[in-house]
């Protein structure tokens, strides 16, 4: 188990998000969870807890009722090597979500996400500052980032109409 981890919190959808998420995300599997005893706090034999593994990471995922929400102040980020990656996880993370921006998305359960091509952080942070703002002016044009356009807006080639 990884010493420090991202705690979800959901409105009774924790367990459905976990799986959600594990179908999207190679090497993942819901570890175990836990269910609410009797009490004060949730329907007892509920789910109050699933731990789950995306990729290699833990999360847990905690049905803590309506109290709080998720803002995209605090997002993950999933970095691709390719077009067809950065295309296959947009698709299936908009899937009942909102495409944002930027490379940006919230899923259907509110959660945010940045789908970013691991090649960008490259030509943002080139010491061609030319090419490097040329890169970040069609990234911020863009909704879900595309490799070819990004590569062409930083080697200064025109796009074709």
């Amino acid at each position: 188990m990884q010493k420090i981890g991202p705690c979800l919190w959901f409105d009774g959808r924790a367990q459905e998000a976990a799986e959600f998420y594990v179908s999207v995300f190679p090497n993942s599997q819901v570890v175990d969870d836990a269910r609410y005893p009797e009490g004060p706090r949730g329907e007892a034999g509920t789910v109050m807890t699933v731990r789950f593994v995306l990729d290699g990471e833990e999360f847990m995922g905690l049905n803590g009722g309506p109290l709080y929400s998720f803002t995209p102040a605090v997002s993950f980020v999933v970095m691709c090597d390719s077009q067809t990656e950065i295309d296959d996880y947009w698709a299936k993370l908009t899937d009942g979500g909102v495409e944002v921006q930027c490379g940006w998305l919230t899923d259907r359960f509110g959660l945010s996400w940045q789908i970013v091509p691991e090649v960008l952080a490259g030509m943002l942070n080139s010491p061609d500052k030319a090419a490097a703002k040329r890169a970040n002016a069609a990234m911020l044009a863009m909704i879900k980032l595309d490799i070819a356009k990004l590569q062409a807006a930083y080697d200064g080639i025109e796009p074709t109409s």
